[in-house]
Parts: structure tokens; sequence; C-alpha cells
């Protein structure tokens, strides 16, 4: 298994700006071998905008961006790319659009079999995991299926709030959300990555990294706490 991932609950984490809190996990995670990332902006609407805030961000840290809406062939275009980042956004429009562009299959064999490593943040996050059925977006499209590029066998739950006794919020706490996407029969596991988290994924090894703690979520059983350092390999191995 050559996959190398790097999965980031947000993009902007506050007090900073975009990709700062991670941005020593991308240098590390990149390295020196990746010369130009491959951009996917399809999670917003904007993608010129959205690719000039990546395109100056990852310029900063020694790499050039190539945006996949530029390209005149999308699928040529994950063949050639070195390194691949799908940021944030609308998870449902962006995997609509990666079916749209006949990129999903591309992605995965380039990722788990070439050892293109991957960084996704946020909604970018949640389509390198089985299905996008965890996400907190509202559905503003309607993508061909809810499943996902299967990066990893199981889900993610980026920006995890946890519930907040004080609040006078009467809607659904993500706990309670969670709960209910696993009453549903052979549902896998809920990784959830508060933000200011991320999980760093090396062939058959995962480890959880950042400043907050992550919670899993596993089908009829207690969740767990997990400190950053964790080592959650048996996520990868693992039957969830």
């Amino acid at each position: 298994m050559k996959r190398r991932l790097l999965l980031v609950s947000n993009s902007t984490l506050h007090g900073g700006g975009y990709l700062d809190h991670c941005q020593q996990q991308i240098t590390e995670f990149f390295g020196k071998d990746v010369r130009r990332v491959l951009f996917v902006p399809y999670a917003l609407h904007d993608r010129d905008a959205y690719t000039k805030t990546a395109r100056n961000k990852f310029q900063t840290l020694g790499y050039e961006v190539d945006s996949l809406h530029e390209a005149e062939d999308p699928v040529r275009a994950v063949r050639k790319a070195e390194g691949i980042f799908i940021g944030g956004g609308n998870t449902f429009r962006l995997l609509k659009s990666l079916y749209d562009s006949k990129v999903v299959m591309e992605i995965r064999k380039r990722v788990m079999e070439d050892g293109v490593p991957y960084m996704g943040s946020s909604a970018g996050t949640n389509v390198a995991t089985i299905s996008i059925s965890t996400t907190n977006d509202m559905p503003i499209v309607y993508p061909p299926t809810f499943a996902a590029i299967g990066l990893v066998p199981f889900n993610i739950n980026p920006h995890y709030l946890d519930h907040d006794s004080s609040s006078r919020h009467m809607g659904e706490t993500r706990e309670q959300r969670i709960t209910q996407y696993h009453e549903e029969a052979d549902t896998p596991s809920v990784l959830g990555l508060r933000e200011g988290s991320m999980l760093l994924v090396e062939g058959n090894k995962a480890t959880l990294l950042g400043t907050t703690k992550a919670r899993l979520f596993t089908r009829g059983k207690q969740t767990v706490e997990y400190d950053p350092g964790s080592d959650l390999s048996f996520l990868l191995t693992d039957a969830h």
C-alpha cells in the first residue's frame, strides 16, 4: 500500500490565516520531491479566486500550484500530478464535480497504486473517505452517489463540535447526528476531527496530528477520545 494522505479538519483555524496552522505538516508531507501540487477548487463557486488563495499560500511554502479547473483534460492532469490537494467548501458540490470530471477513480489509482501524496481539507477530507454521508454540508446539488474516493475504509466528520451545555440551541448535536448515521446497517466508524486536528496516513499507519483531540464513533460501541500523537492504524486494517 503506497498511499500517503494528510487529512485536515479545517483550512483556517481561529486567529490565523489560510492553512497557517498546518503549514509545517504540509511541507513535511509533500517534502522536496514534489514541486507542483494539483489543486482541486471544486468545492467553492468562485474557482479562480479559490485557486489564487491556494496558489499564494503554497508558493510561500515553496510549491507551485496547478488547478484542475484550468486543465483542458482533467483526467490527464491527475495522471501527471506530483501531489494533489482538494480544498474545503461544499462537499456535495465537490463530489458532483469530481464525478462530472471523471477523476474519482483516477485520483484513487494515483494515490493507492502510484503513491501520489493526497492532502484534503474539510470537504477534501470528506471525499477521501468511504462516503460523504457524515459531512456537515447542505445538499445544494446532487452527486450521482454519496460514495467517495475511498482512500480510507472509514468516514470522517471534519469540524467536529462538542455539545455546549450552556447553549440554548435545540437542534441535534453533532454526536446525535453521527449516532443517527450508525442506526443504519453496515455503517463504518466515524472519526470526529476537531478543528486543529489532522490525520496522517502512510501506507497502513495512521497518526493523529495537530493540537486537538479526535473522537471515534463506532456502531454499537462507546465513543473513544484520542490525543494528538495517537496511533490510529487499526482504523485502516480492522473492519469498521
